[in-house]
């Protein structure tokens, strides 16, 4: 989903009441980042607080053999320092609901049950480990008595396969969400639930009563019954008054969008890419009491990776022993007390199987934010861009070869933060031979 997606980041196209309402009675922040710009490698970052390069994942997974060629683990360790673990241990009752693709795929069948990473309950989609929802799907004019199936074969990833419209999977993890946070209201424990749609992820099958004609016009279609079936859950939790006190919704997208599909607003770029389109994503954070109303924050720079150390804060919650996070905690930023930034530069490296996409046949490998500076270069640090992102949100403007000692600066912070996380085969997939830069 891209930055510029929901109504209130400003889509003309569709409305998205249910998070605008979420937008407008909480904070909506507009220099927010994922940790990579596709999807298993920005779960990672968000689960665990750390550089998914340090779990081994740094692209979607695949196949086995697509896992190896990329030099990637095939699931996550489920000894990363959880999130959902470390809450679990503080007493909070924990479940996942929704696409998990953190291991258990394709023909991976022997991956950790989700269950195994800290939560007590899961439903997920065909890429996960354990009990899940798998679509049926219609069109109109297609005989509703024989819809399709897809992603048949996942049915042996775990036990317990339920066939749902694709159109409505989203509200099938809503309503396996709604009796869990039910169930531990009753109970009196706090709770800690991913609500994770296959929405607004391609192929795109709105209800067949509306459907639209093209790519895009079929997105908006999705994204606005998504935006309507997680209004369900919003309501459930505003309209219980000990919820509505109480109970913090964060929402953001994994990665930008994909080209002719959703929109990254301003930014440059789709997902894949280490351009703003593809790793800047809209998040809103809804408090109730907890957090400031109405408030948009402009200015903070931060990204999925401080949300774990940022949460535990919140929460009271210990750390996990011998873990260091790459997240700060900022916890005043995200409740709107205050807009501060992390104070480390955020790192990013394309996922190995990325070099040439969307028609770019040379991506750039490494990226850093700091300050106001987006920078930008090849592993061995050839083809500096930089951009002023304060003047510049477009990425348009490269001022490399205005400012030599910036770029002198952040080519070294680049390949030392590359060289320092575990690799993977980035450099043998490119084609290409740099040379290394002189020291």
């Amino acid at each position: 989903m891209g930055w510029g997606d929901f109504s209130c980041f400003g889509n003309k196209a569709v409305k998205t009441p249910h998070i605008d309402r979420l937008a407008k009675e909480g904070i909506r922040f507009e220099q927010f980042y994922v940790n990579s710009p596709i999807c298993s490698p920005s779960r990672v970052a968000i689960s665990t607080g750390q550089y998914p390069q340090r779990w081994g994942i740094t692209s979607y997974l695949n196949n086995r053999k697509s896992n190896a060629k990329r030099g990637m683990a095939q699931w996550l360790d489920p000894k990363a320092p959880m999130l959902a673990r470390s809450l679990q241990q503080a007493g909070y009752a924990t479940g996942h609901f929704g696409k998990w693709h953190m291991g258990g795929q394709r023909d991976v069948a022997d991956a950790p049950a989700i269950t195994e990473y800290g939560f007590d309950g899961s439903l997920t989609n065909f890429e996960g480990m354990g009990p899940k929802l798998l679509p049926l799907t219609l069109r109109p004019g297609q005989d509703a008595k024989k819809p399709g199936r897809i992603w048949a074969d996942a049915e042996r990833l775990g036990q317990g396969a339920r066939w749902v419209q694709r159109s409505k999977i989203t509200e099938g993890f809503v309503d396996e969400a709604i009796p869990f946070i039910q169930k531990t209201a009753e109970a009196k424990q706090p709770f800690y639930i991913n609500l994770w749609p296959d929405d607004v992820h391609s192929p795109f099958w709105p209800p067949v009563g509306k459907w639209a004609d093209g790519k895009r016009g079929l997105y908006h279609a999705v994204l606005q019954e998504m935006d309507r079936q997680l209004g369900k859950l919003f309501d459930h939790i505003r309209n219980d008054p000990a919820l509505r006190a109480n109970t913090l919704i964060l929402v953001c997208s994994d990665n930008g969008p994909e080209r002719g599909a959703g929109s990254a607003g301003p930014f440059r770029g789709f997902k894949t890419q280490l351009y703003e389109g593809g790793v800047r994503s809209s998040l809103i954070a809804w408090g109730g009491s907890v957090a400031k109303r109405n408030h948009v924050n402009r200015t903070s720079v931060f990204s999925a990776i401080d949300l774990v150390p940022t949460l535990l804060d919140i929460t009271g919650t210990p750390h996990p022993k011998h873990t260091k996070f790459d997240g700060e905690s900022l916890p005043g930023t995200l409740l709107g007390q205050a807009d501060a930034s992390r104070k480390a530069p955020i790192y990013f490296r394309r996922p190995p199987d990325r070099d040439s996409y969307y028609g770019d046949n040379d991506l750039p490998d490494l990226a850093v934010r700091v300050g106001q500076w987006k920078f930008l270069c090849e592993y061995d640090g050839s083809d500096p861009e930089l951009y002023n992102l304060k003047t510049d949100l477009a990425e348009t403007d490269n001022l490399a070869a205005q400012h030599p000692d910036l770029v002198a600066k952040f080519t070294k912070a680049c390949i030392v933060w590359h060289n320092s996380m575990p690799p993977d085969n980035g450099p043998q997939l490119t084609g290409k031979f740099h040379r290394k830069p002189a020291k």
